[in-house]
């Protein structure tokens, strides 16, 4: 059922996104050319006349050879949550930040593109942690039959994914690079080569999406309501308490700080600290018209720094300080645990 849901909407997709083409141009058509053909005059009448000077030749439209239609480069599909696409970037790339209940997001991509080239039993070398070469990878179309199905192989290639992780892992950039190209009687051109690598990386993102929908289902069963409280840190600041490891603050606590307005700058795991920047979220007329709600924190816009710590049995604290380095008075803390969890919850998200 999961299958079959994934391609219904893949190729509902992709129709709505080239639906213009099945309209087809007759600019050409013989009747637009008729204006210019001689004029015929039946055999009893005489032709009248014609001054030179306006004279024109009819003319005939040849067609083209279909390969030099003139067609428009494809489009990375940036349709997975967490990916994303950089304005002008003229290669195939896209970028992806780290979703809730990823671990490792390098790891998950590589997952993620070893099922894609699994699923049409196409064999890979990865060249090192960064880069990974297929082996060919035929395109074919359908050429006949309802009930059932024949194949024509259209065209082959070989791809090589490349990985590039920011500093502090959280954004990885994934791109494909055409390596190898063999089609009868068809040359390879630049848009042809373009279209390729497009289409292959939406191909990947296509998976990805896949795997973490897999996931975010895994999660939803498993995961429970965990206790997020005020207390106090192992210095007796003010602090947010949970019975959460450190390890799995780290690994959850900076995605919530994205869903409430914040950016993450830097995550120093080795010394415990989170480095965040907070927005205020604009609101607008349509706020209001539809009834949603911009949710605003309790703080000033700017800096941030967490210091998540360890407190054995008692779980892990996280405390809070401004842009000056100092720690945020227990009021305001208290104010912003409250509506951290209001909005969250409000999101459908378990803390």
């Amino acid at each position: 059922m999961q299958y079959w849901i994934r391609n219904t909407l893949a190729i509902a997709v992709s129709m709505g996104l080239v639906g213009c083409t099945v309209f087809t141009n007759e600019a050409h058509h013989e009747r637009n050319y008729r204006a210019n053909e001689p004029l015929k005059v039946p055999e009893n009448l005489s032709k009248p006349y014609q001054d030179a000077t306006y004279s024109m030749q009819a003319a005939r439209y040849e067609a083209p050879d279909s390969s030099a239609y003139v067609r428009s480069p494809a489009q990375v599909l940036a349709l997975a949550e967490g990916s994303w696409v950089e304005e002008g970037d003229t290669e195939a790339r896209v970028h992806f930040d780290k979703n809730d209940g990823i671990e490792d997001l390098e790891a998950f991509i590589w997952q993620s593109l070893n099922d894609l080239l699994a699923q049409h039993n196409v064999s890979s070398t990865k060249l090192n942690d960064s880069q990974l070469q297929s082996d060919w990878y035929a395109l074919t179309k359908q050429i006949d039959g309802w009930f059932w199905e024949e194949e024509k192989k259209v065209s082959r290639q070989k791809f090589m994914f490349t990985l590039e992780a920011e500093e502090h892992k959280r954004t990885v950039a994934v791109s494909a690079k055409l390596t190898d190209f063999e089609a009868a009687g068809k040359p390879l051109t630049n848009l042809m080569q373009q279209q390729l690598e497009v289409g292959a990386l939406n191909a990947f993102i296509a998976q990805f999406d896949y795997n973490y929908r897999n996931l975010a289902l895994e999660l939803n069963k498993k995961r429970g309501i965990v206790s997020l409280e005020m207390g106090f840190d192992d210095k007796g600041n003010a602090a947010f308490v949970t019975e959460q490891r450190t390890e799995d603050v780290f690994e959850r606590f900076p995605t919530f700080l994205e869903r409430v307005g914040f950016t993450i700058d830097e995550i120093e795991q080795d010394r415990g600290l989170i480095f965040a920047t907070y927005n205020e979220p604009d609101s607008s007329v349509w706020d209001s018209i539809w009834g949603d709600d911009v949710g605003k924190i309790p703080l000033e816009v700017g800096q941030y720094q967490m210091i998540v710590s360890d407190l054995g049995e008692s779980g892990t604290s996280i405390t809070w300080l401004d842009g000056e380095g100092e720690t945020l008075e227990p009021g305001t803390l208290n104010d912003l645990l409250m509506k951290i969890v209001t909005m969250l919850r409000e999101r459908g998200i378990n803390i």
